[in-house]
């Protein structure tokens, strides 16, 4: 191996080590607690060490938020592959949604820190864009048989988003596990209403 594929797999690595330690602090420590400062006293770097990889903790949160989306999109891609009717696949995405809110908390509060992604971010991570034209897929697809083929997609696209979101918000902040079986009949009843929207 010669010294230019040292240092650029050096790079590489380092690069990942900050990652990794970002991480860890923000599973420890929530991400508004992360900071240049403690991801250098992790991996035992300088301070300029960081800044040499990441222009500020923004852009390590932004890479957080890209790794995040992409186990989204999986667990989405994953439940649109098992089901057959457009109804289902809606329903099957968004029960996936919720899941992954859930079991991935810390990765749910990086990627929402600062509330819905703005139309900036979304160019800037490519994983928003897969996101975003996964849930279109299936609504399109509703729209077109159903009795008012010119509902706009894109504004069902952030109604979907929105009040699932929402519903993640209001439990992440209550964290009342009493409420379960509320939780799972309001998210039941947003689908069937969801889904009934486009049919009319």
């Amino acid at each position: 191996m010669g010294i230019a594929e040292r240092k650029k797999r050096h790079k590489e690595e380092l690069r990942s080590s900050i990652l990794e330690a970002a991480w860890q602090l923000v599973v420890q420590e929530g991400w508004q607690a992360l900071s240049i400062r403690k991801i250098a006293e992790a991996i035992e770097y300088s301070v300029p060490v960081i800044y040499d990889h990441f222009a500020n903790k923004e852009a390590i949160l932004l890479e957080l938020t890209k790794q995040g989306f992409q186990k989204l999109n999986t667990a989405l891609i994953k439940a649109q592959e098992g089901t057959v009717s457009t109804e289902s696949q809606i329903e099957a995405m968004a029960y996936a949604y919720w899941r992954f809110a859930f079991d991935n908390k810390a990765y749910y509060q990086v990627m929402y820190g600062l509330g819905i992604p703005s139309c900036e971010t979304v160019n800037q991570i490519s994983e928003l864009s897969t996101f975003s034209e996964l849930i279109l897929q299936p609504v399109k697809k509703l729209i077109a048989i159903g009795k008012n083929p010119e509902t706009d997609p894109f504004l069902k696209l952030h109604t979907f988003w929105s009040m699932l979101h929402g519903l993640v918000s209001i439990n992440m902040m209550g964290g009342d596990q009493d409420k379960e079986e509320l939780n799972q009949l309001v998210l039941q009843d947003f689908i069937s209403g969801f889904i009934s929207s486009m049919k009319v």
